[in-house]
C-alpha cells in the first residue's frame, strides 16, 4: 500500500458533508460508485481478496461482514500479494472484490496522474480502472504512506521533512516492501521530487516485523510504514513531513469487478465506509498486532458492535 501524508485528522460521522463536497465522498446508502456501471450481480456469492499485510486483511473481512448481513455469501482470500498480484486477480475472475486505497491505487494505474485530493483521485480512477471494473465510494477511513525515522536519527541528520534527505545521499538505508523500490511513492518519487538517492534499498515487508525490527536495529536509517500503525506512536518513531506532496490521499476504497457490482453490494459497503473511522481502523491494527487476534475475529467484533453484522 503505499498510502500518502501524515493523517491530518480522524472523520467522525459528521464529515460525511465535509467528503461529499470533494466530490467522491459517501453522502448516502445508495451505493452510486465511479468507473462502470451496474447490471452485475452478487446472488451466486462474492470473493474477496486481500493484500498482505494487516490492515488489508482486516478491511477484506470487515466487507464479509457487511455484505453476509446483507445476504450475500462471502469466501475471502487473505493474505494474496501485493497489487500486482490482485489487480490480475480481479481481472481474471479470480477474486470479485477487494479493499483499496485511493492514491496509491491510482499510481498504480497511472504513475503520471497529479490528483491528490480525494475527488479529484475518485474521478482520475473512474478513467483509469481496466474494463470491467470499479470503484464504489470512499470511506471516512484513510490510511496513508509514511516515511520514518528514530528520534536518534533525526537528531543525527537533522530530519524533520523528506528534502532533509536529501542532504545526506549516498549515506542513509531505507527498508521496505520490494515493490517500493519501484513506485512513484516510493524510491522512484524521493528521487524524482525530492532529489533523495539512498546508500542501500533493503527489501523487507509492508510495515511489518521486518522492516519495523530493522528500523529498531539501525539497519535501516528510513522505513516506509503506514500511518495507521500503532508501532509508529508506541516507539516514539518520527514520521517525515511531505512539503511537496509526494504521498497522495489515501482513503479506503472498495474495488470491484463489475460482475458482482449490484445494489446490494453497493449499499452494504457504503454503509460500512459511513461507519469505519481512521481511529477505528487504527485500533483494529493494534488488536491484530499488538494483541495477536485473528484478523476476522477482531473484524466481525467490529461488525456486531457497530451495527454492521447481524449477529
Amino acid at each position: 500500500m503505499n498510502r500518502r501524508t501524515v493523517i491530518g485528522g480522524l472523520f467522525a460521522a459528521a464529515s460525511v458533508p465535509a467528503l461529499a463536497a470533494c466530490g467522491g465522498g459517501i453522502t448516502s446508502l445508495d451505493g452510486q460508485g465511479s468507473g462502470g456501471g451496474g447490471g452485475g450481480s452478487s446472488k451466486n456469492g462474492v470473493t474477496i481478496g486481500t493484500a498482505n499485510f494487516t490492515e488489508n486483511q482486516v478491511l477484506g473481512y470487515l466487507y464479509a461482514a457487511a455484505l453476509e448481513a446483507a445476504g450475500v455469501k462471502t469466501k475471502v482470500r487473505p493474505n494474496l500479494g501485493t497489487r500486482e498480484i490482485l489487480i490480475p486477480a480481479l481481472e481474471g475472475g479470480d477474486i470479485d472484490l477487494l479493499p483499496e486505497y485511493q492514491g496509491a491505487l491510482l499510481h498504480y494505474l497511472d504513475p503520471k496522474s497529479k490528483a491528490t485530493e480525494e475527488g479529484e483521485m475518485q474521478n482520475a480512477l473512474a478513467v483509469a480502472l481496466p474494463k470491467g471494473l470499479q470503484i464504489l465510494p470512499y470511506g471516512l477511513a484513510e490510511d496513508s504512506d509514511a516515511f520514518v525515522v528514530t528520534r536518534e536519527t533525526a537528531r543525527k541528520y537533522k530530519l524533520t521533512s523528506l528534502a532533509d534527505l536529501a542532504n545526506h545521499n549516498g549515506k542513509l538505508v531505507i527498508g521496505a516492501a520490494p515493490e517500493v523500490k519501484k513506485r512513484q511513492v516510493g524510491a522512484v518519487g524521493l528521487k524524482d521530487v525530492y532529489g533523495v538517492e539512498f546508500k542501500e534499498f533493503k527489501s523487507l515487508d509492508s510495515s511489518g516485523p521486518l522492516v519495523k525490527g530493522a528500523l529498531k536495529k539501525g539497519d535501516v536509517d528510513v522505513a516506509n510504514l503506514f500511518t495507521t500503525d500503532t508501532d509508529i506512536v508506541d516507539n516514539h518513531w518520527v514520521v517525515l513531513t511531505d512539503p511537496k506532496n509526494l504521498v497522495p490521499g489515501q482513503h479506503v476504497v472498495p474495488l470491484v469487478a463489475d460482475r458482482k457490482a449490484d445494489s446490494t453490494v453497493r449499499k452494504a459497503l457504503a454503509r460500512l465506509g459511513n461507519v469505519l473511522t481512521t481511529e477505528q481502523l487504527t485500533e483494529l491494527n493494534r488488536q491484530v498486532d499488538k494483541d495477536k487476534k485473528d484478523p476476522q475475529d477482531v473484524a466481525d467484533a467490529y461488525a456486531r458492535q457497530h451495527g454492521i453484522s447481524k449477529g
